[in-house]
């Protein structure tokens, strides 16, 4: 978890005199790390009671043919690449950007699962 509120120091680089410290709810969530297995979900409440799904664990993934425009739900396999950290490939995290094997072909993931609950991809082969 992450303090995500303003810094001390301005753009220039002086200093700000805060009239306020660090507060709780400036404080960020952890991350969802999701992983490969059985539909997992947990529902969480953000800021003005809105809701946000995070998604545990996936097994399945919509993935988008975008030669001919369908949709299928695939299961995943294994991630076989993810430009945002080698160690989540061999953990095998699903996240935006991440490059998965799945059935019928490797595909790139275009939603966030920690943050949609989905797993929406296009076939990159």
């Amino acid at each position: 978890m992450l303090w995500q509120g303003e810094s001390v120091r301005k753009v220039t680089g002086g200093r700000r005199r805060p009239a306020a410290g660090k507060r709780r709810s400036e404080i960020g969530s952890a991350p969802a790390d999701t992983h490969i297995g059985e539909d997992r979900r947990k529902v969480v409440r953000t800021v003005g009671g809105n809701t946000k799904v995070r998604s545990m664990r996936a097994a399945f993934a919509n993935v988008t043919n975008l030669a001919n425009g369908e949709t299928k739900k695939v299961k995943i396999e294994n991630v076989d690449a993810n430009s945002a950290n080698p160690n989540y490939v061999r953990r095998n995290l699903l996240t935006k950007g991440a490059i998965v094997k799945t059935e019928i072909g490797r595909a790139r993931i275009m939603s966030r699962p920690g943050q949609d609950g989905v797993i929406n991809a296009v076939l990159v082969e």
